[in-house]
């Protein structure tokens, strides 16, 4: 039976050279967030703790998902094409398969009532200025009070004491749902699933209409209905090979202060007000291994995952625009918090790219504020490829367009928050970049923008002459 946990991604990782496993003790409080964020964006690694001071027992595990090659190891693509592969896989989905507790690992160790204690789990002081120690990698799943429909999400989660967590949550179907528990008075029931299958932590963060089981997407990049089990004291079921679930309700009826964060963009989400979760019942496994999420400066998992969220939607958004273009690859840079798409395309007729970046500002997905294009001699994956371009191929008066006035993504702190609104409500400037060279038809016009690459470059292999 397939493994659905992610400790056999995580092993696969290490044999690939993609992870590095410290032994040395370190403080989730003090250092942790500095040396797994150092281990990726110095040396492109992920990173496993099995020595963490205070936290006898448990093991935690960072920048997982940072970058395309560790998504294509966690779902057992090529890299190349990741994102149709994905997309093909995306196009049905399967329903998931209910276990009995004798066959869920993450019901091996219960803790109820007033024995659970989630200081006990390694939470990471994250960011310089956050407000405090953070889940942030927690996967909601709730349900429709009237129709038992499930919703899975993530959401940060500020610790508060023994049992209490904040629970930020955007104006989406999670909110949708409390709201309905809300009016009646009741405090929302909640499952809060932590370190599961590549696949799961995905469909988590899918964006899909509303009553789309988003553990039957996660389902659909398995191959195989995810194993899920019944909790212990709330009427919900949870991937039954993840690590650790937290069971217990959203308050209706109580609000704190949550914040400050570093968030998604690379900059701090203002302090706040944020619902409260209470913890009622703990399940893990014997030995544990927290999913530490590292959200902040660029470049995480957080970014990483979205990314390739925004990559699949861009791709699938696009088409079908006049009549199928010839988009070669979509990147939406982490670098950039997400806020950057490029697409790299063949226009075959001039205004064609224009028509494309439209396109890809207007998706599923708020994020993107900047949209690039290229051409096909170009690495969309290669900043410095892209500002040549720009710098070479744009035009400025010509080639940069700006659309004032339009909603962008709730955390991009630059743009204004609508009058009387939260800071979920923002209006910006969205614009592109048509960074394509003209359509020209004559030989020697195309040869004034072609890249000076040296002589033979395609044909010279450099470890050839090595010493």
């Amino acid at each position: 039976m397939p493994d659905q946990s992610y400790r056999t991604f995580l092993k696969n990782l290490e044999q690939q050279g993609e992870l590095i496993n410290f032994t040395k003790e370190v403080d989730p409080a003090e250092n942790m967030s500095a040396i797994e964020w150092k281990a990726y964006n110095e040396l492109g690694k992920a990173s496993l703790f099995s020595n963490l001071k205070g936290h006898e027992g448990w093991q935690a595990t960072s920048q997982i998902l940072a970058d395309r090659k560790k998504w294509a190891i966690g779902l057992g693509v090529s890299e190349d094409t990741i994102l149709d592969e994905m997309s093909e896989r995306l196009r049905q989905s399967i329903k998931t398969v209910e276990v009995d507790s004798d066959a869920a690992p993450v019901q091996e160790v219960v803790f109820e009532g007033d024995d659970v204690n989630i200081l006990d789990v390694p939470a990471m002081m994250t960011s310089e200025e956050d407000g405090g120690r953070y889940f942030a990698s927690g996967m909601a799943i709730v349900k429709d009070p009237e129709t038992g429909i499930r919703n899975m999400s993530v959401h940060r989660q500020m610790i508060l004491n023994e049992r209490e967590t904040g629970f930020i949550m955007v104006p989406r179907q999670a909110k949708r749902i409390y709201d309905m528990y809300a009016a009646q008075g009741k405090s929302m029931p909640v499952a809060m699933v932590y370190g599961a299958h590549p696949a799961i932590f995905y469909g988590s963060g899918f964006t899909t209409t509303y009553g789309k089981d988003e553990l039957e997407i996660a389902g659909s990049l398995l191959g195989e209905g995810v194993r899920m089990v019944k909790c212990k004291t709330v009427d919900i079921e949870v991937p039954a090979e993840a690590e650790m679930v937290l069971e217990g309700e959203i308050l209706f009826d109580r609000q704190v202060p949550e914040g400050p964060f570093g968030e998604i963009p690379g900059t701090y989400a203002e302090a706040t007000e944020s619902h409260v979760f209470r913890v009622n019942c703990m399940t893990r496994r014997k030995d544990p291994i927290f999913y530490a999420v590292h959200c902040g400066y660029p470049t995480t998992d957080t970014q990483g995952t979205m990314a390739l969220g925004i990559e699949i939607a861009t791709k699938e958004q696009l088409r079908n625009v006049e009549g199928g273009l010839d988009l070669l690859d979509v990147r939406c840079h982490a670098s950039a918090g997400m806020m950057m798409v490029v697409l790299k395309m063949r226009p075959r007729v001039e205004g064609q790219a224009k028509t494309a970046l439209m396109a890809a500002l207007s998706g599923a997905y708020l994020h993107p504020k900047l949209a690039i294009a290229v051409d096909d001699d170009i690495d969309a994956n290669d900043l410095r490829q892209i500002m040549w371009s720009m710098t070479t191929r744009v035009h400025a008066e010509r080639d940069v367009i700006m659309i004032p006035n339009t909603r962008v993504f709730a955390l991009d702190n630059i743009s204004p928050v609508v009058p009387g609104q939260n800071s979920f409500h923002r209006i910006g400037t969205k614009w592109m970049i048509d960074a394509t060279k003209p359509a020209v038809t004559q030989a020697d016009e195309r040869a004034r923008f072609a890249r000076a690459m040296p002589r033979n470059y395609d044909s010279v292999d450099l470890e050839d002459f090595l010493p």
